[in-house]
């Protein structure tokens, strides 16, 4: 078998489906690899490492053809030229994150062309499939690195300081959304001597923030009760949750210092959290990091790709944040796809076998028999 890592030509993004590490694992499974040269270079993996792991470089796309795997971060873009897809054979697989139901007609495409394609964000949050999980290991990253970017824009100390000329505050940190990135940031945010709360709508959050050692801010509510999704994620909640949320979210904003936005539902809008009033009625030199800014975001006046100044309130919305730190992102991704394909390949015969009753395999197929498969992409959902 060949597998193909195509270099990413998405803007922002700078990671890599592949490392050393993963090319010497795939080649005991019997998998040739063949990495696009400079695939690697924003990641710090010069095409060298790759090569002496075993690696093929190929210094021409259009050279590369009949492969069994592409290997990519993101979905392909229909603009590349040539087309990274058209290297696979017919019954191939595409595997990434390849963000569907924003682009249905390229993932018919795909169906057209007889390519296989996984979308890994639609693992489902089982055990067995933890260490396949590519949203949690890009958003702890994400978590981690917000609080890093809000402390650069902050125009203080994070921690509380007590010296001859007087005594600095500590900072208080506000983080809307206590998933993984949200956790991450609690955690990094008190690491830093930061003062912190945090709120969700899963009452299941309470404890786990608590135990960062973060107050947990939340509108009680029968509501709650089915707050999750079978998935684990927030599930979207009623309009009057979302006013009495909004007026909570308010009134914790207006004494805080930082902020740090994590509220995501897969593959839908993100919920506004803070809305243009509140962030005017916020401290001056206050600072939102908005990790939702790709989907909308969760303040209204988060710009993607800029730090917005509203009145003295700066507003960070940085594009694709675990990108940020490349080199760490991509060893976990990479990390994360090998083992989404050891399982799938038959270790006598060295090809690929699939069980198509697999959960794992039922939740991220998105074409197979050249037809569109997912139910959110059906209408099946």
């Amino acid at each position: 078998m060949r597998a193909f890592v195509v270099k990413e030509r998405r803007p922002h993004e700078k990671r890599v489906a592949a490392t050393p590490e993963t090319v010497k694992k795939f080649s005991a499974l019997g998998i040739q690899v063949i990495v696009e040269a400079g695939a690697g270079s924003n990641a710090n993996i010069p095409d060298g490492a790759f090569q002496e792991a075993g690696a093929e470089i190929a210094t021409d796309m259009s050279s590369v053809r009949d492969v069994d795997v592409l290997l990519t971060v993101q979905r392909p873009s229909g603009d590349d030229s040539p087309d990274p897809t058209t290297c696979l054979k017919v019954g191939g697989f595409l595997i990434g994150m390849l963000a569907p139901t924003a682009e249905p007609d390229r993932i018919k495409q795909y169906a057209d062309a007889g390519i296989v394609a996984f979308s890994l964000e639609f693992l489902p949050r089982i055990t067995r499939a933890q260490s396949m999980d590519v949203l949690s290991s890009q958003s702890n990253l994400a978590g981690y690195k917000a609080v890093l970017d809000a402390a650069n824009v902050y125009g203080r100390a994070m921690p509380m300081m007590m010296t001859a000329a007087g005594t600095v505050a500590p900072a208080k940190v506000f983080v809307l959304g206590a998933g993984v990135a949200g956790l991450q940031a609690i955690a990094t945010a008190r690491r830093l001597g930061a003062v912190v709360s945090a709120t969700d709508v899963r009452p299941v959050a309470k404890e786990q923030v608590e135990s960062l050692g973060a107050k947990f801010v939340m509108v009680e509510s029968a509501e709650q009760e089915s707050a999750e999704t079978e998935g684990g994620y927030a599930r979207e909640m009623s309009a009057e949750y979302q006013e009495k949320q909004q007026k909570l979210v308010r009134e914790t904003l207006e004494k805080s210092d930082i902020a740090i936005c994590t509220a995501l539902i897969p593959g839908r809008q993100a919920p506004t959290l803070i809305k243009a009033e509140t962030v005017r009625r916020m401290k001056p030199g206050a600072v939102i990091v908005d990790l939702a800014v790709e989907q909308g975001g969760n303040c209204e006046l988060s710009v993607l790709g800029e730090v917005a100044d509203i009145d003295g309130v700066k507003i960070v919305g940085y594009a694709n944040v675990p990108s940020r730190l490349a080199a760490d992102a991509s060893a976990l991704y990479a990390k994360n796809l090998l083992n989404f394909l050891t399982p799938l390949i038959d270790q006598e015969s060295k090809s690929l076998k699939i069980d198509w009753e697999d959960e794992i395999i039922t939740a991220t197929a998105l074409t197979r028999d050249r037809q569109v498969v997912h139910p959110s992409l059906t209408g099946d959902s």
